[in-house]
């Protein structure tokens, strides 16, 4: 009998986080291009300590930064069960295409599971070799491919789905499971409709999350090379001064700094804690992001005032106050009768039980 379970649907869980693979998203692992990509990518970092290569399969393609959405969708499913206490956390999962669509704000026609397969063709296909978790003092590189398998039962009366699964390579299982493996994205990220834009959001995560009010700071080369584009760089300059003129990113402020010598920088701070009045007055308001019309019905767009912010963090110290926010989007998502009239308010009130049921 427990064996029949683990055949079944059991994998659709609600979402406390949506969580990303760290060493995915500074690295350049997938295309950021719409069109099919196959030319590989070659990088080596700075110093030459970190390289990576990515080998796309020539009918499939690459894998790309869409694809990966599925990647986030695994990682956080796995850190939705170690949350929860379960030891056996498997690398095959289970679910239903609608339930995946659905959860990474994805329409769920006929169309939309077709380019589901697609994707996982090509996260199946794409061979990545990288020495990223190699360690000092030895040589060592890992080749896998994002996903080792996946399947898919399909009913001989209606040719409808029954059911999916993917078995995660060991790079990436390790990878979400490992300490400090992980970090948590907005889920406007889903609603980001361009490569680079989302490309940039990673990035912009992984460096600027943590760095401050001086944000973190890139040259345009550099990033380039991070980026694994297949055009030039002059265009790759052209584009990204437009994405920080329009300064659309959820979360971050993007500025592009001219330097006396050498190329201009690329400097992202997170919105929060911009307090520079002319630099909040100059910058453009951030626009919604597209949403899909399936997508779930998460006020994804609302944003904490500064005051709220140290309002939370002086009542509830040590408490991650991003994380407060999610758990309130999340319970709000769940009645369409707690729409609140004031947000920050009713996140306020929100905060102060959820820390007291928790503690």
């Amino acid at each position: 009998m427990s064996h029949r379970r683990n055949d079944q649907i059991d994998m659709v869980v609600p979402f406390v986080h949506f969580r990303d693979q760290r060493e995915t998203m500074e690295r350049p692992f997938f295309s950021i291009a719409k069109q099919k990509r196959l030319k590989e990518i070659d990088y080596t970092s700075p110093d030459g300590s970190v390289w990576v290569r990515v080998l796309p399969n020539q009918a499939y393609g690459m894998a790309t930064i869409w694809d990966a959405d599925i990647l986030i969708w695994a990682a956080s499913t796995i850190c939705e069960m170690k949350k929860r206490g379960r030891n056996d956390i498997p690398r095959k999962l289970h679910f239903m295409p609608y339930d995946l669509l659905k959860g990474i704000g994805r329409e769920t026609g006929g169309r939309q599971y077709k380019l589901l397969r697609d994707a996982l063709f090509r996260l199946q296909s794409t061979s990545v070799r990288t020495n990223i978790r190699a360690e000092k003092a030895k040589r060592k590189e890992r080749q896998f491919s994002w996903i080792d398998s996946f399947d898919d039962t399909i009913d001989e009366e209606t040719n409808a789905s029954r059911g999916m699964s993917i078995t995660l390579s060991d790079w990436f299982y390790e990878g979400v499971l490992m300490d400090g493996g992980v970090l948590a994205i907005d889920p406007a990220y889903f609603g980001i409709t361009g490569g680079r834009e989302r490309w940039l959001y990673r990035i912009a995560r992984k460096h600027a999350g943590g760095a401050g009010e001086g944000g973190f700071a890139i040259s345009l080369p550099t990033l380039f090379e991070k980026s694994g584009a297949e055009g030039t760089y002059r265009r790759f300059k052209f584009e990204i001064a437009k994405i920080a003129k329009a300064d659309e990113l959820p979360g971050f402020v993007l500025r592009l700094e001219d330097k006396e010598r050498g190329e201009p920088h690329l400097r992202m701070i997170r919105r929060d804690l911009v307090t520079d009045e002319v630099l909040v007055e100059a910058a453009p308001k951030p626009k919604r992001t597209r949403k899909p019309k399936a997508a779930p019905a998460l006020p994804l767009f609302r944003h904490l005032s500064d005051e709220t912010i140290a309002l939370c963090r002086k009542a509830h110290p040590g408490w991650d106050v991003y994380g407060l926010k999610t758990e309130f989007d999340h319970w709000l998502e769940g009645d369409a009768n707690r729409e609140p009239k004031n947000y920050e308010s009713a996140f306020l009130g929100f905060a102060e039980r959820f820390v007291r049921d928790a503690n």
